[in-house]
């Protein structure tokens, strides 16, 4: 029920926050492509029915849901973390990167900041990890399908320029096709080198060029 997602919002609303930052990432497992952040920003007991994780809603759905939240935010930003700063840093600090950019991107700054389960430390704000948040936290969950979505959209541009890969199906992540035209194609720039299937190919003399 959306009302068990406004839990952690209304105990805030109560401490006298009213401008609470959900922030979330999609992204962590694929092979290729960026690591994308959403904040978000929403009015105050803010509604929107069937709003839950965007993992567990459809694509149409997270389409929909995607313009609705833009629409009703009192502000949102996006943070895009490249493949190249993933094999650098790490995916989970880049994650954090991305957070901390999405939160950077937005119009309005935030008195306080959920997110899905990552501690920011050097925030301005006070900032609460909430393992789970995208399904218990509507804030969160409005970010996620921000992340995700932005995400997806990524994925296709990729498609169009590498239609040998399919990233429209699979969007980047291991599946036994992706792996199976990895393998017959190898990797492209986009690709995440220190993933393990894909440095394993390289390993084995795959090809890293662009194709």
């Amino acid at each position: 029920m959306v009302g068990d997602l406004l839990e952690y919002e209304r105990k805030l609303y109560e401490q006298g926050y009213e401008l609470i930052c959900g922030c979330d990432e999609a992204g962590r497992g694929p092979l290729v492509g960026p690591v994308v952040a959403g904040a978000v920003i929403l009015p105050k007991n803010y509604h929107l029915e069937g709003l839950t994780d965007s993992k567990k809603l459809s694509e149409k759905k997270r389409e929909i849901y995607f313009e609705q939240i833009k629409e009703g935010a009192i502000a949102y930003g996006i943070g895009i973390v490249d493949a190249k700063t993933i094999d650098e840093i790490n995916i989970y600090e880049a994650s954090r990167l991305a957070m901390k950019k999405a939160m950077e991107n937005m119009k309005v700054k935030p008195e306080y900041v959920l997110t899905d389960a990552m501690p920011i430390n050097d925030y301005s704000v006070p900032v609460e990890a909430i393992i789970h948040g995208d399904g218990l936290s509507i804030t969160i969950a409005a970010a996620s399908v921000l992340a995700k979505v932005t995400r997806d959209h990524i994925m296709y541009e990729l498609d169009q320029k590498y239609p040998q890969y399919e990233f429209k199906k699979h969007k980047g992540y291991p599946t036994k096709r992706h792996l199976e035209l990895l393998r017959l194609y190898g990797p492209t720039e986009d690709y995440r080198f220190t993933y393990r299937p894909v440095h394993d190919l390289i390993g084995i003399g795959g090809s890293c060029e662009t194709k």
